[in-house]
């Protein structure tokens, strides 16, 4: 089961867990206690008003509850620390509530109305598992995941600073404070981390102690005498970020790196060998946000979800539904098979959250797609089109960003005697040679890493595929949603429809074919036989039809190339099909890897994408 659900009863006003028969903040006075609590008791205002230009502040929290701990340090944090320093909120929610509880539980606190608003905009892009959202042009950033405290906090990287330990009292919930969960919490933290928490329960404050903190009791608030704070031994170091950053590579790969790296205050030169951003794979007219699941929930799977979460409130933060860059027109998955069926089949038994996907009959696939459909399926309502090319425009026109367009990369190398120890050297548009250092290095050149000495020997293998455009005609006018099958079809924009794709490995040709446009148009009749009426043999004719050939890269097992693989050089590659999907939270993984921030997924999953774990364990074979 993934949906999980809050189970919640209103209760004079206020949400009460009917679960955990428990309410979910004092009624004496919600915001005062958690101020008193959770800011006071880890004595954030001084701490926020320490930090550096830079710098991150990271706090953890058990039980994410209505968000109130999250909005009130967001307020203090903007309200008193340095403007070039950043914070992030890491929380474990096993039930959240939907949007519509949270918009209400939110509600009687108008001062908070506007950070509310953008909350509920990212909740509905939630997935089970691992949530990565920024707010304050990403000098905030949340992490939330979605799942069993025990299973998450043992994953996160060890950076938390400050410990909300919330959640329903102990005497409710108390899988939420046994020995395991304390300490996994002194797990994921730093030295000199502290704590603080409303419960003085003798049990508790034991566990904390032989986990590693030093615990103390201090006064509770309102008809609480006592409560818990606390800290691990050892200096508070917060970590900052590297100042110079070289992205090699400007499609979606490299514009979501260095957006990431920027967004943290790196200083950062894109290098793009063409004369424009997503001159390559990522230069189709447009693309569609395809999530591909399957019901064992495997390291790619897991990671497909998080992505496409990820990617939809990126979306929503740098560009917004228009209907000329991006629309949000669902996407219907088709049982168009025996294996498809049984695929979509074991899904729908996982009981998701209706925002996410729903399993919808023949009858339904129909209405929503606006055209009789053969079958039914998976219909993902926040599926839809993006234009690639609009996308790394508004990733890259961060002031902190220098585009050098027209300029080849042409090797890389590490030089010890400066303090920018990676230097990187090619031409320039005007056949100029050109030499810079910085600090980190990320290469995001899709297969082409050949120049490259220390990446030189990746599996990197090239895919060419092809799509086709189609004129919209009056019947097919009517589509409204994305369909899939073996292709794709998107509704018509701008007067047209886009077919597609085709998959040839070990082949960089760029030259349309007929017997490509021919092998899209075969496949949509797995879509609708009635569908390819639509057009005429004329129209259909291959020679008549446009479309475009990219190369993307691929790898074995499907997962990209994402992260360190020597100190100060990292990769984002082999996204295959899925860049659009993936690329934006690798490029949030390499710059909170860069920073020695926390990750924005599990640590098991990190390592999965890792090039020099991946590097040393197929060598190793």
């Amino acid at each position: 089961m993934l949906n999980f659900r809050a189970d919640i009863e209103w209760v004079n006003g206020q949400p009460f867990s009917r679960r955990y028969g428990d309410i979910y903040f004092s009624r004496e006075g919600g915001l005062a206690e958690k101020r008193h609590v959770f800011l006071d008791g880890n004595n954030l205002r001084e701490r926020f008003a320490s930090l550096g230009c830079r710098q991150t502040f990271t706090i953890g929290e058990t039980g994410f509850g209505i968000g109130l701990n999250f909005l009130c340090a967001r307020q203090l944090f903007e309200e008193t620390a340095n403007a070039g320093s950043s914070l992030d909120y890491f929380s474990v929610e096993k039930y959240p509530l939907d949007e519509r509880e949270l918009e209400q539980a939110l509600a009687p606190w108008p001062e908070f109305r506007r950070y509310a608003v953008e909350l509920i905009q990212r909740w509905r892009r939630r997935v089970p598992g691992w949530n990565r959202w920024s707010f304050a042009n990403g000098r905030v950033r949340l992490t939330l995941v979605i799942d069993d405290a025990l299973t998450a906090l043992p994953e996160a990287s060890a950076s938390v600073d400050a410990w909300f330990l919330d959640g329903f009292a102990p005497s409710h919930n108390p899988e939420l404070w046994t020995q395991p969960v304390c300490e996994s919490i002194v797990s994921a933290s730093r030295s000199g981390t502290t704590f603080s928490t409303y419960t003085c329960t003798g049990w508790v404050r034991r566990s904390l102690e032989k986990a590693g903190f030093q615990v103390d009791k201090v006064p509770g608030f309102g008809r609480k005498r006592e409560m818990l704070r606390g800290c691990l031994p050892g200096a508070a170091n917060p970590s900052s970020p590297p100042a110079t950053a070289i992205v090699i590579g400007a499609g979606l790969a490299g514009c979501s790196v260095a957006s990431a790296l920027a967004a943290r205050g790196v200083a950062v030169s894109l290098i793009e060998q063409a004369p424009r951003l997503a001159a390559a794979a990522s230069g189709n007219s447009l693309g569609i946000l395809h999530a591909r699941l399957s019901a064992g929930m495997s390291p790619l799977q897991r990671f497909v979800l998080a992505s496409y979460g990820y990617a939809l409130a990126l979306l929503d933060e740098k560009l917004p539904v228009d209907g000329i860059a991006r629309a949000e027109c669902g996407e219907l998955q088709l049982a168009f098979s025996d294996d498809e069926t049984k695929r979509i089949d074991k899904l729908a038994a996982l009981d998701w959250p209706p925002h996410i996907l729903q399993h919808v009959g023949p009858a339904d696939a129909s209405n929503l797609a606006g055209l009789k459909l053969a079958h039914g399926g998976l219909w993902f309502p926040a599926g839809g089109w993006v234009v690639p090319a609009s996308v790394c425009e508004v990733l890259a026109a961060d002031p902190r960003i220098t585009q050098r367009l027209g300029c080849s990369a042409d090797s890389l190398a590490w030089k010890k005697d400066t303090d920018a120890g990676w230097h990187v050297a090619g031409q320039d548009q005007n056949g100029q040679s050109w030499e810079q250092a910085a600090q980190i290095v990320a290469v995001c050149t899709s297969y082409q890493v050949k120049n490259f000495k220390p990446l030189a020997d990746f599996p990197l293998t090239p895919v060419r595929g092809q799509i086709t455009a189609l004129p919209v005609t009056p019947p097919s006018k009517n589509l409204r949603t994305i369909v899939s099958a073996r292709a794709y079809l998107s509704p018509g924009v701008a007067g047209t429809h886009v077919a597609g794709a085709t998959h040839g490995f070990n082949d960089v040709s760029l030259e349309l074919r007929t017997c490509d446009h021919l092998e899209n148009l075969h496949k949509l009749s797995e879509i609708s036989p009635a569908l390819v009426k639509a057009w005429d043999n004329d129209t259909l004719h291959p020679a008549r039809l446009g479309g475009r050939a990219s190369v993307r890269a691929s790898l074995p097992g499907a997962m990209p190339l994402a992260g360190e693989f020597l100190p100060g050089l990292f990769t984002s590659l082999g996204h295959g099909t899925r860049g659009l999907l993936t690329a934006g939270l690798c490029g949030e993984l390499i710059a909170a890897a860069a920073c020695k921030q926390l990750l924005p997924l599990p640590g098991a999953l990190s390592r999965a994408l890792n090039p020099a774990v991946r590097h040393a364990s197929r060598t190793a074979r």
